[in-house]
């Protein structure tokens, strides 16, 4: 059996690894590369191997990073089935709209301003191919053993992580590979616990914060004051926020400082059409989440919702202070870009940063400290105070992880430490050979393996 890490290794983003076994081949997560510029131009480059060839993609959840390539993978030639729960197709098809939608403004207003390096800027994918993958999706349900083959079957198991996201066990060859995806927190507001997994050969596990403990804060104590602060500040603040859990994860929240009379009266607005339609998603998949449907219609009235980008001219030019949710979550592209040009140069404004900032990403840069940042070509000053939260992440911190490998019955022979920055995947590695004594191996890009 052949392990090839095409995407996801050493870094946190484009997940993609492939399985070959007795001419079988399946590929788990279709990840886009985001980040620094190097990275984003991976997406352009061919598989390794041609997607004609690949038989099935088993995808643990819809984020960007782990189904944002399936587009081109359709696009150049793949005719198999893609695997998932049904909030994860649900999802992973709005990602992938508004990924498109994002990449086809993005390059004609590139050769509109004429900012681009080529003679005539085109998008990744368009909306179009983006809509040729959904027929793909065949839906499967938690905890349900699905034959690919005669002899390989896979069992999805919740990861915690977003809604609809799973673990992967892999039966094949008389062996189980457990394939994290990214894993949940232990004690997530929205989100219930990850299932940890009783038996394992070889484990592929994410180290996105494998050198890290989350804070204890209260989030909510700091929500209150950041806001409280702007506001008597006579500010704007901007939430970047990732759609999917991010967005609802927030609003929670910002419900409860509501009802517990701790704000003051500013507008809320959530400003991202994927975000808002991710709502409806939630409401209809309540077994997947800590809401009922009925604290989801009750939570949503405190907000004012805007999809038309009209809304959102007239909102980045009305003067008062106002909280803005808006995607994306890093900064890399969305409507959040707009409300940066106008408001990142104001002193008065706050940013804050809500979740995991990829090398490269604006949000990064805005964390280290950059006095300015680039948006469609041009650098606007940062003036803005750039403020962050910690404890929001959907990903677990180095204790949830290894509480995560914790239940094993008996010890793998090997764990492959993924979809990680190498510092913290090498963290992790020392921590677990010390708490569990398990072996692990941080595999490189484009590395193959054989087990």
């Amino acid at each position: 059996m052949k392990i090839k890490f095409i995407g996801g290794a050493g870094r946190v983003t484009g997940s993609k690894t492939l399985i070959e076994s007795n001419g079988i081949r399946i590929l788990i997560d279709c990840g886009l590369f985001q980040g620094i510029k190097p990275l984003r131009e991976l997406n352009w480059e061919p598989l390794p191997i041609l997607p004609s060839t690949i038989d099935f993609v088993l995808l643990t959840h819809g984020h960007l990073d782990h189904c944002g390539w399936l587009p081109r993978l359709v696009n150049q030639g793949f005719s198999g089935k893609v695997y998932c729960t049904s909030p994860t197709a649900a999802i992973s098809k709005l990602i992938l709209l508004d990924s498109a939608k994002i990449q086809e403004e993005e390059a004609e207003k590139a050769n509109e301003e004429k900012y681009s390096k080529h003679d005539l800027a085109e998008p990744l994918y368009d909306v179009s191919q983006a809509e040729k993958v959904f027929p793909h999706f065949r839906i499967i349900k938690e905890n349900e053993e699905i034959n690919l083959d005669t002899e390989i079957s896979a069992v999805f198991k919740n990861a915690g992580h977003i809604i609809g996201a799973c673990s992967i066990e892999l039966k094949l060859e008389n062996k189980i590979l457990v394939f994290s995806g990214d894993i949940g927190r232990d004690n997530d507001v929205l989100m219930y616990p990850p299932t940890k997994p009783k038996k394992a050969d070889y484990v592929f596990l994410e180290s996105t914060y494998g050198n890290r403990i989350h804070p204890t804060e209260d989030t909510k104590l700091f929500l209150e004051m950041f806001i409280n602060n702007t506001y008597h500040n006579h500010g704007t603040v901007l939430i970047p926020s990732f759609a999917v859990e991010r967005v609802q994860t927030l609003m929670f929240l910002l419900w409860q400082l509501k009802k517990e009379q701790k704000l003051p009266d500013i507008p809320l607005i959530i400003d991202t059409p994927m975000g808002i339609n991710v709502l409806d998603v939630f409401q209809k998949n309540t077994s997947w989440h800590k809401l009922n449907a009925y604290e989801c219609e009750e939570m949503c009235k405190i907000f004012t919702f805007i999809s038309d980008y009209k809304e959102t001219i007239d909102t980045i030019y009305n003067p008062k202070p106002k909280v803005v949710i808006a995607a994306s979550g890093m900064i890399t592209g969305g409507r959040i870009l707009s409300y940066m040009e106008e408001y990142i140069g104001k002193p008065e404004t706050s940013v804050i940063i809500v979740g995991y900032q990829a090398e490269g990403t604006r949000g990064r840069k805005l964390l280290e400290g950059a006095n300015e940042i680039k948006i469609y070509g041009k650098y606007y000053s940062v003036n803005a105070k750039i403020l962050e939260i910690e404890g929001l992440s959907a990903h677990g911190d180095q204790n949830d992880l290894i509480n995560w490998l914790s239940d094993l019955e008996t010890k793998p022979q090997k764990v492959f430490l993924v979809h990680g920055e190498n510092q913290p995947a090498d963290e992790l590695r020392i921590k677990i050979k010390e708490k569990l004594g398990i072996e692990c191996s941080i595999p490189l890009m484009g590395q193959e393996i054989e087990i």
